[in-house]
């Protein structure tokens, strides 16, 4: 009888201790890391305005959106965040208006896939286009570039794009030589004189036209004016008149009036429409905007009112509960 009690007694010890352990392990146990959403946001290339603000919003997000974790991915730019939100590549990414609106219809440069996936979510900032020689090289019109090096951004990039809209409706693009670097090289190649012109499609200033105009005195060509003369404001009816104020870069004492487009934060559809409201609410929040202004001087463009300027396609479902709770009524093409 001794001995079964002893047993006994063993056994609800053992017993004891077992559900201590378990319970142990069901309160250390990763719960945190299965319930974390693990997101892509590709932005654009090194130097570029896309990777500040991409970089800027994926910081944010994972600060502040709980069980969020979004990663800033680098890119070409426009055109491969296209493709890749609506891949579902990347959750997030920055898309030319343009650009989004020309690849939902199917019409991006030689390339007919129509890209269903991508959803506006915000207007960031108008970028305007920059083309700028060297002053020793007497070049003063665009025409005058007939024949010469341009360098027109990375292939597959939104600046790349908007340069072979922009020379096609003049007739220059054949006629031009387009090299597709980046902005850095491009501001080194223009300086080496390897180089005759370089396009930067960006909100300023401009980290590489700051970089050209440091080491040379340059002059920004009058793009608006030239595009008057040409098919452009018929065909990509989305460019919109900006004036680059002067004394903004180094030596350009006079304003120049450009072409611009709206660089949009988009969502690819499968993104939850609930993240995407709670994504809006943090970044457009009082601190939110604050921060991002503190990344680049481009996002005091950001404001609740200018929230859907230059939109011309859907908004992502969870954008359009934002913004409507702020009192915008969207247009037909945006819904």
């Amino acid at each position: 009888m001794k001995e079964t009690r002893t047993q006994t007694r063993k056994l609800k010890a053992f017993t004891g201790v077992a559900v201590a352990a378990m319970a142990v392990v069901i309160a250390t146990a990763p719960i945190a890391q299965a319930t974390v959403q693990r997101l892509a946001f590709s932005g654009g290339p090194d130097g570029g305005t896309f990777q500040f603000f991409s970089n800027g919003i994926a910081t944010l997000l994972s600060r502040n959106v709980e069980g969020v974790d979004v990663s800033n991915m680098a890119s070409a730019g426009s055109v491969e965040n296209l493709r890749r939100v609506n891949s579902r590549d990347a959750d997030f990414g920055i898309v030319y208006s343009g650009d989004l609106y020309l690849g939902l219809k199917g019409e991006l440069t030689n390339d007919t896939t129509k890209y269903r996936n991508a959803r506006a979510v915000s207007f960031l900032y108008g970028a305007p286009a920059h083309l700028i020689v060297l002053e020793s090289s007497g070049i003063t019109d665009v025409a005058q570039l007939e024949g010469k090096q341009v360098a027109v951004g990375p292939a597959g990039s939104g600046a790349a794009a908007s340069a072979q809209r922009f020379f096609e409706s003049l007739g220059l693009w054949d006629k031009i030589r387009p090299q597709f670097i980046g902005y850095n090289q491009g501001a080194s190649a223009l300086g080496d004189r390897q180089i005759d012109a370089l396009w930067v499609f960006a909100g300023f200033p401009n980290a590489s036209v700051i970089q050209a105009a440091t080491s040379n005195k340059i002059r920004l060509l009058q793009v608006w004016e030239a595009a008057q003369q040409g098919s452009l404001p018929q065909d990509h009816p989305y460019y919109v008149k900006v004036t680059i104020p002067a004394e903004t870069y180094s030596g350009v004492d006079y304003d120049v009036e450009t072409i611009s487009d709206g660089a949009l934060w988009v969502a690819g559809r499968h993104v939850p429409d609930e993240l995407v409201y709670e994504a809006l609410g943090e970044v457009y929040s009082e601190d939110g905007l604050a921060f991002m202004h503190s990344v680049s001087k481009a996002a005091t463009a950001m404001t609740l009112e200018s929230g859907l300027e230059g939109v011309a396609t859907p908004v992502h479902a969870g954008a359009q509960k934002f913004w409507t709770e702020k009192g915008k009524t969207l247009t037909i093409a945006q819904k």
